[in-house]
């Protein structure tokens, strides 16, 4: 076994590596950008190397990086976790030239099975199914445009060189096909460094069904049963599991075969994944993963085999631990992936600080790369932790899944943690009925809006924000337990007869007013023309019971600065407070700006001054957590000034251009 490698990743999956590898005795060093300094990851793995700046191809996708910091270590080996260069046969054939291992498949088999036109006439010689496409990639966009019209409508385009659901899109009308084109070649050629597309026949409501394999390089290849990952966002997964449920015992086999003949036939050294989409009665074949997946862990549950183990004796010579009729599958386990992004709006990735980060412990597996303080950057990708849950039944699994979820709690940005509840919860879900586009077609169901006052969690708010003004100004009169603000001329019921707080939330403003302090620790609130009883009693740091009138819940509230966050079972919502003395009505939005939604870079700037355009055009184009975003007019006008280039870094709300209305240019002719 080796004695020391060097993981070059970062986040949850280089914490989760370094965990196997230190329970094995191998010493372990990392890599990190300019912006992870100071990441979890980083602390974790104890010595690690900074690469470069902020961008991946500034630090993590840098070859020549990445294999000088494993020298500098005294490494033996390099474990490419997933994404970044996992799939990249330059990288690994580079570790091998340098004399180090890379834990991996050989750079030969990346070749041939990391780029997906290749990987699919491996299967067609392997007699594996597969979708009708093209037989190669393109990085013309005028051969893509030909192809998808000589498939027939609807397809699907698709990133060649990787995975993830980065350069992927689905095409269902020829109106801005190039666009479209274009926009999945910039993707993938940021996500991989290779901007090939293949075009594939779209199978609208299939299942996503995986198996994982592993070999020893020698023709010896075993696998350990199939995943479910057909709840997709964006073809990027959400809920996985395994094994799948509902699926027929002969289909099931029938993949499994296939999958291990497709492995054996490559002399496949390491793990993978042979991934399929199932329609009906049939199957077909999409792509082989050759790497160590994000939803491996539920197989992990489920067979009561470590993976990356696995990996690491591979690439040390030890072979296969174990053959085919030594693993068996028990019980159901579930995976959800949290990821920095708002449902409410569109999943736009979010960025900032995590004011507060905690998760349960005991019954769920917890893989993460973040905690409290840790920085949301829009240099990678969104997710933010993984959360997996195993049981004897399917149901139970899902059960303490949802569970887990709701004593989740991260404060700070923006997640999807209340979507995966409702999307756990959903009849098709439970049922095992869903397909890969359940949650398109749901989405109205999935998403709360959040435009409407939650006037509970305003109360919860505003008492938890008096209850820490009490306690940092302790020898303020005004503030005493008989005084929560001036009170000449208070009410019957005390209630203070102005505001005392300006609260915002989603959009909405409630001016807060308070009543003073009972004996019994409850205090009568009113938010706006309400008047709510609440009362708090700690449970932990950020865990409280809270009485609302006459419901009782437990709730997480946690303050930074001026934001309050106050999470229940089911929703989340966050607050600025401003003392009421303070508060200045913030002035209307300037009619014509274009702002950055959040941090990110710009890759295109379609507009220039005294151009003309419509609502709904798209005058810049950035990348965020490796999201393109389009940032469009909103109303019919003139370009008035353009403030970024190509390539620029702009922070969230910037203005990066201005259209002057037609109704003002009107108004002032």
């Amino acid at each position: 076994m080796f004695r020391k490698i060097l993981i070059a990743n970062r986040g949850e999956i280089a914490c989760r590596i370094a965990r196997t590898c230190r329970r094995l005795g191998i010493a372990v060093a990392g890599v990190h950008s300019s912006a992870d300094a100071d990441a979890l990851h980083v602390r974790t793995i104890g010595e690690s190397i900074e690469i470069g700046g902020p961008a991946a191809a500034q630090s993590y996708l840098r070859i020549d990086a990445v294999i000088a910091a494993a020298r500098a270590v005294n490494a033996e080996a390099i474990h490419p976790g997933f994404g970044f260069l996992a799939e990249n046969a330059a990288f690994a054939r580079a570790v091998e030239a340098a004399g180090l291992v890379f834990v991996g498949p050989a750079p030969e088999t990346i070749e041939r099975l990391g780029d997906k036109a290749s990987a699919k006439r491996e299967a067609v010689a392997a007699d594996v199914p597969t979708v009708p496409g093209s037989d190669a990639p393109s990085k013309d966009p005028s051969d893509i445009e030909q192809a998808v019209r000589r498939i027939g409508l609807p397809v699907m385009l698709k990133a060649a060189a990787g995975g993830g659901g980065k350069g992927m899109r689905a095409i269902s009308s020829v109106e801005r096909l190039h666009d479209e084109i274009e926009s999945a070649m910039r993707e993938a050629g940021n996500a991989f460094g290779d901007a090939g597309l293949i075009v594939e026949k779209l199978i609208q409501q299939g299942r996503h069904i995986e198996v994982q394999i592993a070999g020893d390089g020698k023709g010896n290849v075993v696998h350990f049963f199939e995943r479910e990952c057909s709840l997709q966002r964006r073809h990027q997964k959400l809920i996985e599991e395994a094994p799948a449920a509902n699926l027929p015992s002969a289909l099931r086999e029938r993949m499994l075969g296939d999958a291990v003949r497709l492995g054996r036939r490559l002399d496949y050294r390491g793990v993978g994944t042979v991934e399929f989409i199932v329609s009906g009665a049939d199957y077909y074949f999409l792509e082989v993963n050759p790497r160590l997946q994000v939803e491996h862990p539920v197989t992990e549950m489920v067979t009561g085999i470590d993976i990356v183990e696995t990996m690491l004796r591979i690439a040390a010579g030890e072979g296969l631990p174990f053959a085919q009729d030594d693993i068996a599958c028990r019980g159901h386990a579930v995976e959800a992936r949290i990821c920095a992004e708002d449902p409410g709006d569109g999943f736009m990735p979010c960025t900032g600080e995590l004011a507060h980060v905690s998760f349960p412990s005991g019954d769920v597996r917890v893989e993460t790369g973040i905690e409290s303080g840790s920085i949301v950057t829009p240099y990678y990708d969104s997710m933010l932790a993984k959360l997996i849950a195993c049981a004897e039944s399917r149901d139970e699994a899902l059960d303490r899944l949802r569970s887990a979820l709701d004593r989740t709690s991260i404060f700070g940005v923006t997640t999807n943690r209340e979507f995966l509840g409702r999307l756990i919860a959903l009849p098709a879900t439970r049922q095992a009925t869903f397909h890969t586009r359940l949650i398109d077609e749901r989405i109205d169901t999935l998403v709360e809006r959040t435009d409407r006052v939650d006037v509970q969690a305003l109360a919860l708010g505003a008492y938890f924000w008096m209850m820490g003004q009490r306690q940092s100004s302790p020898d303020n009169p005004w503030l005493s337990a008989g005084m929560t603000g001036w009170h000449m001329g208070a009410e019957d019921d005390g209630m203070s007869p102005i505001p005392i707080l300006h609260l915002e939330a989603a959009g909405t403003k409630a001016e807060i007013r308070f009543a003073p302090l009972k004996p019994d620790g409850s205090m009568l609130i009113g938010v706006n023309d309400a008047r709510i009883a609440v009362k708090l009693t700690a449970i932990s740091d950020d865990a409280f019971v809270a009485g609302v009138d006459a419901r009782r819940e437990t709730v997480r509230i946690s303050q930074k600065n001026d934001v309050i966050f106050v999470q229940g079972p089911h929703r989340a919502r966050v607050m600025t407070a401003i003392p009421y003395l303070n508060y200045i009505s913030a002035s209307s939005e300037v009619s014509g700006e274009l702002r950055a939604p959040m941090t990110g870079i710009v890759l295109k700037v379609n507009v220039a001054p005294g151009d003309h355009v419509k609502a709904g055009d798209a005058a810049v184009v950035m990348e965020s957590m490796k999201m393109e975003l389009r940032i469009a007019s909103k109303v019919d006008g003139v370009v008035a000034v353009v403030h970024v280039a190509p390539g620029d870094t702009v922070d969230r709300n910037i203005v990066v251009a201005v259209v002057q209305p037609e109704h003002a240019m009107q108004e002032t002719s």
